[in-house]
Formats: C-alpha cells, sequence, structure tokens
C-alpha cells in the first residue's frame, strides 16, 4: 500500500539502554502495514546511532531529530504533522508492544466506528522482572478522570482524525509531565469515545528511577491541570479536592509509594 494505516509516534531522551528492545518489538508486529516515527529530543548518549542504524535496516522507520531538548509534548506533535496514518498507536521507547497489539487495536477500530481511542492493559515490569498486571477499564468515561486515567497513555490507538480534531497535544509548562491528562480532558470535552482491550498488549518498565522523578513542583503542575479539566468537564467544585492526590502522593516517601503502587497489581 503506498500509505501507511498506522502511524506509531514516540519522543525519545537518552534511552540508547533500552531502545533496542522497544524497537525490535515493533519490527516483531504481526501487523506490517506502519510506519514509526521517532523524535529523538536532542540526546547525548547513543540513542541516535541506534536510532539510524534500525533506519537503514527497516524504511518504515523515520528519525527526526530536535535541536534542543523541547521535551514530550513538542516532539509527539513533530510526529504528528509528519504521520501519515489514519491511525496513530503510541509508543515509549522503555517498554515492549507484545506482537499482536497492533493487529488487534486495528481490528477493533475498524469494526467500531463509534470508538475513536483504543487502549489496553499492562504487564509491569522492571530489570528484575515481571510485577504484575495494570488492568485498564474496559469502558472509561470522564467520570473517571476524578481518580484515576481512562487510558494508558503509551498503549493507545487514537484515529489521526481525532488528534487534529484536538490539534495534538498541548505544549507549555503547565502541562509539563501531564499532557497526556491534558488530552483526555479535551478529548472527553468533545464528547469522543474510548475502549480498553481487555488483554495484556503491552509491557510497561517501571523502575524505582521513576519514582525518584516525582518532586512537589511538577505534582502541583498535575494538580493544576486535574483542576482545569474538572472546569472544563463542568464538575462539581465539591469534586475538586481529587486534584491534589498527585501532591499528597508526592510529599510521601518513595518507598510507601512504591508499596502501594504494587499493591495494586494483579
Amino acid at each position: 500500500m503506498d500509505e501507511p494505516l498506522v502511524s506509531i509516534i514516540m519522543g525519545v531522551y537518552n534511552e540508547e539502554k533500552t531502545l533496542e528492545r522497544c524497537l525490535d518489538s515493533i519490527l516483531d508486529q504481526t501487523y506490517t502495514n506502519w510506519e514509526f516515527i521517532i523524535c529523538d529530543d536532542g540526546s547525548t548518549d547513543g540513542t541516535i546511532g541506534i536510532l539510524e542504524k534500525y533506519r537503514e535496516k527497516d524504511n518504515r522507520i523515520k528519525v527526526l531529530k530536535n535541536k534542543e531538548n523541547m521535551r514530550l509534548a513538542a516532539s509527539l506533535n513533530r510526529c504528528l504533522e509528519e504521520a501519515k496514518g489514519k491511525y496513530i498507536a503510541r509508543m515509549d521507547a522503555d517498554d515492549i508492544s507484545s506482537p499482536g497489539r497492533l493487529v488487534k487495536q486495528v481490528d477493533y477500530l475498524e469494526r467500531h466506528e463509534e470508538i475513536d481511542c483504543v487502549g489496553c492493559s499492562m504487564m509491569v515490569f522492571d530489570e528484575s522482572g515481571d510485577k504484575g498486571v495494570r488492568n485498564s477499564i474496559e469502558q472509561p468515561s470522564k467520570d473517571d478522570l476524578l481518580t484515576k486515567t481512562p487510558f494508558y497513555h503509551p498503549t493507545i490507538m487514537m484515529r489521526k482524525s481525532v488528534y487534529d480534531d484536538l490539534k495534538g497535544y498541548k505544549v507549555s509548562k503547565e502541562t509539563m509531565r501531564a499532557e497526556d491528562l491534558n488530552l483526555w480532558f479535551r478529548f472527553y470535552k468533545e464528547n469522543y469515545k474510548g475502549y480498553n482491550i481487555q488483554e495484556i498488549l503491552y509491557r510497561y518498565h517501571e523502575s524505582r528511577a521513576d519514582y525518584n522523578k516525582r518532586t512537589i513542583k511538577a505534582a502541583v503542575r498535575t494538580a493544576k491541570v486535574y483542576i482545569d479539566g474538572y472546569k472544563l468537564l463542568g464538575f462539581s467544585k465539591t469534586k475538586y479536592v481529587y486534584a491534589f492526590k498527585p501532591v499528597i502522593s508526592a510529599l510521601l516517601p518513595n518507598a510507601i509509594m512504591e508499596r502501594y503502587h504494587s499493591m495494586k497489581l494483579v
């Protein structure tokens, strides 16, 4: 076919340790009509060399380069500008897609025209092995945004027309590290619908080092994204208390939060 049906988009920054297994998981997909658009966000390690090697191996892989570090939202928007697919799939550079992920998500969207975005459940793992399953909400709604995320961002496949309508990801300091949350509020504001396939089609890397990235400043920004989103969707002000969950989490020791999340795995 002249044009790929699926465009996979990914921003990457200094991921030389995990990048090859990520790229291999896309090359191993049973579905083959895709393009993989990757934006290198100013990496200073061996990331770009790995990307160039894989691009030479498979011309479905396309590499973009930011002149300076612009963060995830801007990198993904660059990928969206280049995307030719009817469907847009996300991917993160330290994760792994199961071989049947793309074919099952494409099949679902092709058969359900009323659905605009589809995700799935994830197996959480780290360097020591599998930690457990993080199940997704089968039929998420805007009300789920009060207490949880309706989709696991790197697992999604969304119609390109929806991304275009929403004008991609919002690029600002206020939504940094919460660009997906902001996207979901806007998604439901426009009455789009989603579904999560109740299968483990994605392997999500989560290590102790990830908990070290938590900061009070980032948590306060996320809380504001929640409050702005609640206003956008017309939630009662009595619900705003939920917005401060990220702040409370950031105040707790890493060991406690790691234990809390592990207890929620199946």
